[in-house]
């Protein structure tokens, strides 16, 4: 995981959105895992992308190797409801639902509501693996600074949400997950053809 390590308030990272862009960064990094935290959203955006007639970005990130989704909704009656639709969505557009883990995440104290109950048993059999995150007060308040003092039962879920998606992983793709290919070290001519564009041609490399 890539993290700029400022303050919980601060606003995100102007960031590349091309799902390509960061497997093209971690296969050329040698990182055994990356971690991508995107916030865009999934049900609009396949109904959008197949409105235009075009691939959006939850189909790229679901098209990367050896790359599971991890949907996360809160522990809410709307919570739920999106992320339901999101499924129908998902299952509609034929993106690989099965290869994906689920994650309902409490935002307060108190017992988990029965529809979120009700939801969770349903989207078991769909799905590669359903957790709960239990409400943790320190990470509202301080995000991740104080990692040791999270809740015991945190860490115990982050570690089964690390394990599930593993698992999806290996299930797909084998066990050993075979390794990334690591992109091609551009030519020496090839990057000077870049450098001869004009300014209105060139992008950014990833």
């Amino acid at each position: 995981m890539l993290t700029d390590h400022q303050d919980w308030s601060h606003g995100p990272l102007d960031l590349p959105t091309d799902p390509a862009a960061w497997y093209q960064l971690a296969a050329a990094g040698g990182w055994q895992a990356v971690v991508a935290d995107t916030c865009h959203p999934l049900a609009h955006d396949i109904v959008a992308a197949r409105t235009k007639g075009q691939r959006g970005l939850t189909a790229a990130w679901c098209a990367l190797p050896c790359a599971v989704p991890v949907l996360c909704a809160p522990t809410s009656g709307t919570g739920v409801a999106a992320l339901q639709t999101a499924v129908k969505a998902i299952t509609a557009e034929g993106l690989p639902l099965q290869r994906m883990v689920v994650v309902l995440t409490a935002t307060g104290e108190g017992r988990t509501p029965p529809v979120v109950k009700a939801a969770a048993t349903m989207l078991e059999s769909q799905v590669s693996a359903v957790l709960q995150m239990p409400f943790d007060p320190h990470i509202r308040v301080h995000g991740l600074a104080d990692a040791d003092r999270l809740a015991r039962q945190t860490v115990a879920t982050g570690s089964a949400l690390v394990a599930a998606v593993l698992a999806s992983a290996k299930r797909t793709w084998g066990d050993p997950i075979p390794p990334a290919p690591v992109p091609a070290v551009l030519s020496r001519t090839a990057v000077d053809s870049r450098s001869a564009r004009p300014a209105h041609h060139e992008g950014v490399l990833t």
